[in-house]
């Protein structure tokens, strides 16, 4: 006869430990397929528990495939492949340790963000828009965001682009990943030698060819970039990561001058530029490119916190069309209430305030 330690027990959980205990000796072999199992009335009386109990657990694992009833003949296991039970220690959930922060000291002394600046604003926005908060996002973003982004880039950097040409993404390294679903995996993506390694993860991880063209003093050499069979170039003209390499005007005309020559883009990718201005914008290339070939990427992930998140792309007017093509399907990254926080404190001009706050403590100003 079957013996369980039902006692200490509460009504509901008995006949569900009854079934998991039952369901293991099945598995480990202990009760043997074919075999029969007690009568529920018989079982019941044994462990001094209720026939309802018994009932209930049997008809667990009946329903589960582990045992079968048979007319006028009971309970009996069914043929399973068994298996190694796992001992009750390993089922002791292993709690992981809490974060600790990883920023450098160099972050620690510019981390100088006002929390509770930021935190109000996202109480207001709670207050203020409410319901609109639960609404699906654009997969471009939210119309209230592109348009800060947009004018904060008109008065703050000079770069003139209309909002539809912004695109909100959950940081520089999922608009990557966006890159290649406009333009293709089917491009060879040329990118600097060195540079951050997870720009060609990001690229090969969706099946596309990567090309690496050394650095020199001015940005990558003239030499590979003649040679170089990419079709993308994917640059970071200001404070390239991590040789610290800023391309000279000549370097970013060049760069200019090879896009246009067939159908070719550029990835620019600016993470750094806002906090190490010396005193008025730099010259992105999407400022001084005719041709719309350039792709403007930024990250809030460095100018707020990293947690945020959030950053955008400025694509060409030519490739909306294809972006919505190949993107607009997908539903956008970014939660509705971040993107309404950061329009708010970017309208408010807090924003601007931070980033002067900190070239400021840095004394690039």
């Amino acid at each position: 006869m079957l013996t369980y330690h039902l006692e200490h027990r509460g009504i509901d959980a008995k006949y569900y430990y009854l079934y998991k205990e039952i369901k293991k000796d099945i598995v480990s072999g202990t009760i043997q397929k074919g075999e029969k199992l007690p009568s529920k009335r018989g079982l019941a009386e044994h462990l001094g528990v209720s026939l309802i109990t018994v009932e209930n657990a049997y008809q667990l694992l009946k329903e589960e495939g582990y045992i079968e009833a048979r007319e006028r003949s009971g309970y009996f296991v069914c043929a399973i492949q068994a298996m190694e039970v796992r001992k009750e220690e390993d089922r002791k959930l292993q709690m992981l340790s809490l974060e600790q922060s990883d920023w450098t000291k160099e972050q620690e002394k510019d981390a100088h963000f006002q929390y509770s600046l930021y935190f109000k604003t996202v109480r207001s926005v709670i207050s203020e828009y409410g319901k609109e908060l639960l609404q699906r996002s654009p997969n471009e973003g939210c119309a209230i965001l592109r348009n800060s982004i947009a004018r904060y880039l008109l008065r703050y950097r000079g770069i003139f682009a209309q909002p539809r040409q912004i695109i909100i993404g959950s940081g520089a390294e999922h608009l990557y990943g966006t890159v290649v679903r406009i333009l293709g995996n089917d491009k060879i993506y040329g990118m600097e030698d060195p540079s951050y390694p997870q720009i060609q993860k990001v690229y090969e991880g969706t099946g596309a060819v990567c090309e690496k063209l050394l650095m020199g003093s001015d940005g990558i050499k003239s030499s590979d970039l003649q040679k170089t069979k990419a079709d993308i170039l994917h640059v970071t003209p200001f404070h390239s990561y991590p040789s610290g390499v800023t391309a000279t005007i000549g370097k970013r005309y060049e760069y200019l001058k090879w896009a246009g020559e067939g159908e070719r883009y550029i990835v620019e990718d600016d993470f750094d530029s806002e906090f190490f201005m010396p005193g008025k914008p730099v010259e992105t290339l999407f400022m001084l490119d005719n041709s719309q070939s350039v792709i403007y990427i930024n990250t809030f992930s460095k100018s707020l916190f990293p947690s945020i998140r959030m950053g955008y792309m400025i694509l060409p007017e030519r490739l909306l069309e294809r972006y919505q093509q190949r993107s607009g399907g997908f539903s956008c990254t970014v939660p509705v209430l971040e993107q309404y926080a950061l329009a708010e404190f970017i309208d408010r001009g807090h924003f601007e305030q931070h980033l002067n706050r900190i070239r400021k403590q840095r004394g690039r100003v």
